[in-house]
């Protein structure tokens, strides 16, 4: 049986903040990050807000791979202020925070509270970097900064109900956060095509994000103000969030949770540099199980235009397509060439690989893995 779910109304295009306004919101919490205030996204959506009469607290401590620590402040927030409906507005991690914040804030309620008589706040997320498709999915990844690890979290009551996709504010985004976040939309497409929760509904999604993603992503790393490619990146990493958030992703994600946790990457420069590593394992190329599972990722080539009748040479030229493609976003090749102590790494492998065992992603990657396998690819990528 396959099940697919699209709870989050999607509002998508130039200019839809101001559909903010139109809500019927009386009280709101804004969970951001200092960035988002200090270049002005912010003053936008206070503005609408102002305007509409409708009072507001920011909570703005969100930092980088967002922490158990500042979750508990803004519960606290979240808690104190009773909003009747809370709005994350910033990349993933703030999605992300503000997903474990109502998570806690329900879980907490629940204790003191019988369950028909609490009120969830309306959950309004608004992307600003195109990658983590977080305004869609029920998955929020929080770091313990004591164990230096990344804990994923998956419950109903962290998908928002509004996804508002305004790629407006994504152009002033650096190019380097450009290039990972981007890698991400593609990391996140590319697994949720293979994974074993993979069907016909979900690869819809999945296939348009793929040809979107690839088509504009060099565009709007090359010129930031390209609107036409900024809004179709915005609407690629949506989609791929709905494809993963139902089908699920794998060991690309489970190893990149662990390696970024230890060694401090950016999530979707970490997934960019697994990938050809981690297709060329999935797919069975590496180890002559190509017609076993290499189909999706032939099709996946076949959607990028790579034709020839045989599947080992569409996986290969998937492969370097990729390769390519980090090339020319300046990511590198391994995790040496990104600046890692190859001492440390290698000491660091048999946990890393332990981490990402346990991850919930590998329970759909399209191949059982174990430890020796993960600790094996663990060494190619360095």
């Amino acid at each position: 049986m396959k099940k697919f779910v699209l709870d989050t109304d999607i509002i998508s295009g130039e200019g839809t903040l101001e559909s903010i306004s139109k809500m019927s919101l009386k009280r709101v919490c804004v969970v951001t990050d200092k960035m988002m205030v200090e270049i002005g996204i912010v003053d936008k959506l206070t503005t609408i807000l102002d305007k509409s009469r409708i009072a507001y607290k920011v909570f703005d401590r969100v930092e980088a791979n967002p922490s158990l620590e500042t979750v508990n402040l803004g519960l606290h927030h979240i808690i104190d202020y009773k909003p009747d409906a809370l709005i994350a507005l910033g990349g993933g991690s703030v999605i992300d925070a503000a997903k474990a914040i109502i998570y806690f804030c329900i879980k907490t309620k629940e204790v003191l509270v019988e369950k028909s008589h609490i009120i969830k706040p309306m959950f309004i997320a608004i992307p600003t970097t195109s990658g983590t498709g977080s305004e869609v999915t029920s998955i929020s990844v929080i770091t313990d900064t004591k164990t230096h690890s990344k804990i994923p979290l998956k419950d109903s009551l962290m998908l928002p109900d509004v996804a508002i996709l305004d790629a407006s504010l994504t152009l002033t985004v650096p190019r380097h956060i450009t290039a990972d976040t981007g890698m991400d939309v593609i990391t996140h497409a590319l697994e949720a095509y293979a994974a074993t929760g993979a069907n016909r509904f979900t690869d819809l999604f999945v296939e348009e994000s793929i040809r979107l993603a690839f088509g504009n992503l060099l565009k709007a790393y090359y010129n930031g103000n390209n609107k036409v490619a900024r809004q179709h990146m915005h609407d690629a990493s949506c989609m791929a969030g709905i494809g993963f958030n139902n089908a699920g992703l794998g060991i690309n994600h489970s190893l990149a949770h662990a390696i970024g946790g230890a060694f401090g990457i950016s999530h979707g420069r970490t997934n960019a540099i697994l990938l050809p590593y981690i297709i060329a394992f999935n797919s069975g190329l590496s180890d002559g199980n190509l017609e076993l599972y290499g189909k999706p990722y032939g099709r996946a080539a076949e959607l990028l235009n790579i034709e020839s009748d045989s599947l080992e040479l569409k996986v290969r030229s998937l492969i370097e397509l990729i390769r390519q493609f980090n090339k020319k976003l300046e990511i590198p090749a391994n995790f040496r060439e990104q600046g890692v102590d190859s001492k440390a790494f290698e000491e660091a492998i048999p946990e890393l690989a332990e981490k990402a065992l346990d991850d919930i992603c590998t329970a759909t990657n399209p191949r059982r893995v174990d430890r020796t396998i993960l600790e094996r690819l663990l060494k190619e990528t360095l």
